[in-house]
């Protein structure tokens, strides 16, 4: 619960990846960080990805994208070495690499690889079946990029958590909703929310697809609004696939115990979160067509989770003018956890006064006032 006249240096609303990150990047210097979330940590979009450590397209994406996709890829394994030795969950970033299979644009993305120096190349079939042997045999090219990792991103969220815990400047508020922000004339002072007010000198939202909707409360328009994807989960032999593969949109991850995850749906359905029985039937065909021995496999599980969708994938980090004090680390659309770290390091950086890392400008949030 909050407690009258509860304080800090910052609060974060929301704490999925990007507010478990932001809060801990934050804690580590040595900032008074408060985590406000209106359900349980870790519980949302961050939980119900993938978990692939690149955009799925990464050519189709604008410089803003690719400048935080390529520093968060280089960051990751010392992210997971330093979680692991800090909690003892091991968040398992697992480099397999990823074949796409039938690209229409193959020549853009292997302009983009020459580009941007990445390891991206043409492979011959043949070569991807002996490489992939469920591979399904209806494919006809593939390029392949070796060094892509997926992470378990349960375990990555409870790996953030655990470390948050273990800080005497760190406190995770959960079941509790933030229905305002507390002003004193141009500056955001705090919150209000289902267990009282929390003032903090700086209020930072991570809250996803939630995010729009908080700042409406202020009379500012954020073009973040909800983006359903449902994924299933089956299991097979560890050494079942050994690489991801992607085709038509669809994408198959190895986890290291033999789970494989397929997904995914991107649907706009508002914030209903059911999965459906179309959307199965849809993946399952996918998976058939991609690893046909699946049809072998059960489904173990079948979910749906809600991307905070926005223009051009580009998110919003930086202050928020007009609003001193109140901050935004949101509107990730699909790679939130691919572009976590770089963009949690970019908002410390700036709330820090600090050179950032990358150009702040394409994130800079520029909104607009609601109309009524």
């Amino acid at each position: 619960m909050i407690r009258e006249c509860d304080s800090a240096e910052v609060v974060v609303i929301g704490a999925g990846i990007l507010g478990l990150l932001s809060g801990l990047m934050l804690a580590r210097e040595g900032l008074q960080v408060v985590l406000v979330e209106q359900g349980k940590a870790g519980s949302e979009a961050s939980w119900a990805g993938g978990g692939i450590v690149s955009p799925l397209y990464p050519w189709r994406y604008s410089t803003a994208v690719t400048a935080l996709a390529h520093w968060s890829q280089d960051f990751y394994p010392q992210l997971g070495e330093r979680l692991l030795a800090e909690t003892g969950i091991d968040p398992q970033v697992h480099v397999t690499g990823l074949y796409w299979l039938d690209l229409e644009d193959e020549a853009e993305a292997l302009a983009w690889a020459r580009k941007f120096d990445r390891p991206l190349r043409p492979v011959s079939m043949e070569a991807v079946h002996a490489a992939v042997p469920p591979l399904g045999a209806g494919f006809s090219s593939a390029i392949f990029m070796a060094n892509v990792a997926n992470v378990r991103n349960p375990r990555l969220l409870q790996a953030l958590r655990a470390s948050l815990e273990r800080m005497p400047n760190v406190r995770l508020i959960e079941q509790c909703e933030v229905t305002g922000f507390l002003r004193e004339g141009e500056r955001i002072v705090g919150v209000e929310s289902s267990q009282g007010a929390l003032r903090g000198e700086n209020v930072v939202v991570t809250a996803g697809a939630w995010s729009g909707n908080l700042l409406a409360g202020l009379g500012l328009e954020l073009p973040v609004k909800p983006m359903k994807g449902q994924m299933i989960l089956f299991k097979c032999a560890e050494d079942f696939l050994p690489s991801m593969v992607m085709a038509k949109g669809r994408y198959a991850i190895p986890r290291r115990d033999g789970h494989i995850l397929v997904g995914s749906t991107l649907e706009d359905v508002g914030f209903d979160k059911v999965p459906t029985e179309d959307a199965l039937e849809s993946l399952q065909a996918s998976a058939y067509e991609l690893l046909p021995a699946l049809q072998e496999a059960t489904v173990l599980k079948h979910w749906a989770g809600l991307r905070p969708g926005s223009p051009d994938g580009i998110p919003y980090i930086g202050a928020v003018a007009g609003a001193e004090g109140l901050w935004l680390n949101c509107g990730h659309f699909r790679n939130g956890l691919v572009l976590a770290p770089a963009s949690c390091r970019l908002l410390t950086d700036l709330m820090q006064k600090r050179e950032p890392l990358i150009d702040p400008e394409p994130y800079r949030p520029r909104l607009s006032a609601r109309s009524a």
